[in-house]
């Protein structure tokens, strides 16, 4: 059994979160659990109890009904004989077992149980939960109370409440969690479009003022002062001419730069390729992206044209014109499935489990392989490592995969023979930086989960969105940019007390 989640009081899109929290996944509508669970073979079983006291059963229904259609799942549901919805599932020829018949009863020990526990009997003509009367325009009210009752009733409301309604549904699954009242008060801030009122933003900051986390910005779908950029598949801290912005890239391999501050449009890169997998930004602007077909693209940051002997010589290829023909040439044969660069190093992986680590060379640079995971590698990240004069020595690498492993491999030793980070899900994505907290590594996992690991300091915070995350940077200041489909958010560490997940 991966789920089990009693009905009683829910509905369609409440039932979705629960379900996508035990099985480690994100999900926001049940539209996205079973898209996520059709791309996922393994057998899976789901237990839902309580059918019939469910608060929402035609969406329940129509939820049920598309798991059926999934042969990897098994389902087990429990109702009330006589349900009228209990009837619509029977014309799909499950199994049934009537608890009714004396075959699963122990009548002698079931007479001593009802004697013990009176008040537990079951009443035949349950009726669906009632949901406590909460104030819906008032954040410390709802903060505070049970969240799935808020779910159900911003569900039933046809009210837009300023804005909260659209932000809890957007980011139930996480608000729905155990956790502190001021890290829900923060992850519902942070889901908040422009258009809700102002005085709930001012509201929930009062709220959230205990976390270990401050919102900088957040920018949501539909926004427009300024404009959301889009879904964020992929995200990167510009360097160079691009310092202080932060680049993302679109489903469609759009790549644009927003402001580091405020998340204000710079522009974006004139050619859009494929759906990206990654991009990286080189020392001097230049941006590398990494498309869903495995293939490397480079975007040559805009130098001043030269003249007379310096022409000449400008003329010559580039120590990164080497590097990233090499990784080129190599990923014809061998499609990545993560990328990442520094000053001195571009690293590409692969579905094997293999990570490929360019550095520079006098001639051809030839990779430096090693296999770190089982299944593919998901996501790549990289920082600089420098000797007693302050000169580049070595790459620090990061990887990540499916395997739910987090390794470390500094290029010029052996990788870490154990992970330093296991989970028991998938890593989206990574990203590590020097910042004024010393470095740090920033973690996105597959159930929307993002760790914020401070070495240096031996702080760990986590922040869940309730979205599911698809790409994670750190900037120079030390701002964790986090990119969804929904929304693109950043925060700043508060503190160095380490966070303890719930």
């Amino acid at each position: 059994m991966h789920s089990f989640v009693p009905l009683s009081g829910q509905t369609a899109r409440t039932a979705a979160w629960a379900i996508a929290e035990h099985l480690s996944i994100a999900a926001r509508t049940p539209g996205e659990l079973i898209q996520t669970l059709a791309a996922d073979p393994r057998r899976t079983v789901i237990v839902l109890p309580d059918f019939h006291a469910a608060d929402g059963p035609d969406g329940l229904t129509e939820l049920i009904l598309a798991l059926l259609e999934l042969d990897h799942v098994r389902l087990i549901v429990e109702t009330r004989s006589g349900h009228p919805q209990a009837r619509t599932l029977a014309t799909c020829s499950p199994a049934q077992m009537d608890l009714d018949e004396a075959q699963w009863t122990d009548s002698v020990r079931y007479a001593a149980w009802t004697a013990e526990h009176p008040d537990d009997i079951p009443d035949e003509h349950e009726a669906p939960r009632a949901h406590p009367n909460v104030d819906l325009n008032d954040p410390s009210a709802f903060c505070t109370a049970d969240p799935w009752s808020v779910s159900a009733l911003y569900e039933h409301s046809h009210d837009l409440h300023g804005g909260l309604r659209a932000a809890w549904l957007r980011a139930g699954q996480s608000l729905t969690r155990e956790q502190d009242h001021a890290d829900r008060a923060l992850v519902l801030r942070a889901a908040l479009g422009d258009d809700a009122d102002p005085r709930h933003a001012q509201s929930l900051a009062e709220l959230h003022a205990g976390s270990t986390w401050e919102l900088a910005w957040t920018r949501v779908r539909g926004d427009i002062r300024p404009p959301w950029p889009g879904p964020a598949r992929a995200l990167a801290a510009g360097r160079g001419q691009r310092a202080g912005t932060i680049l993302v890239a679109d489903h469609m391999g759009t790549v644009r730069a927003v402001n580091e501050a405020d998340a204000a449009a710079l522009g974006r890169l004139p050619q859009a390729k494929a759906q990206p997998r990654a991009i990286a930004s080189w020392p001097d602007g230049t941006v590398l992206v990494l498309d869903n077909h495995g293939h490397l693209h480079c975007h040559k940051a805009t130098q001043p044209a030269s003249t007379g002997l310096h022409a000449l010589f400008d003329d010559q290829p580039t120590p990164l014109d080497h590097l990233v023909q090499a990784a080129s040439d190599h990923l014809k044969d061998t499609p990545g499935t993560a990328m990442t660069a520094t000053g001195q190093t571009i690293a590409v992986a692969d579905a094997s489990g293999a990570v490929h680590a360019f550095l520079p060379s006098a001639e051809t640079p030839v990779p430096r392989t090693s296999r770190l995971h089982d299944g593919t590698v998901t996501a790549l990240t990289a920082v600089e490592l420098t000797d007693a004069d302050g000169q580049p020595s070595s790459a620090l690498l990061y990887s990540g995969g499916a395997d739910g492993h987090v390794r470390a491999w500094r290029t010029d030793t052996a990788p870490l023979a154990s992970p330093i980070i296991s989970r028991p899900c998938a890593v989206t994505s990574l990203s590590a930086a020097h910042t004024p907290c010393g470095l740090v590594l920033a973690v996105s996992w597959a159930d929307a989960l993002v760790e914020h690991h401070a070495f240096d300091a031996g702080a760990l915070r986590r922040f869940v969105p309730g979205l599911p995350v698809q790409a994670v940077t750190l900037t120079a200041a030390g701002h964790l940019v986090i990119g969804t489909d929904q929304a693109l958010i950043c925060l700043r560490p508060t503190s160095d007390k380490p966070q303890q997940l719930a």
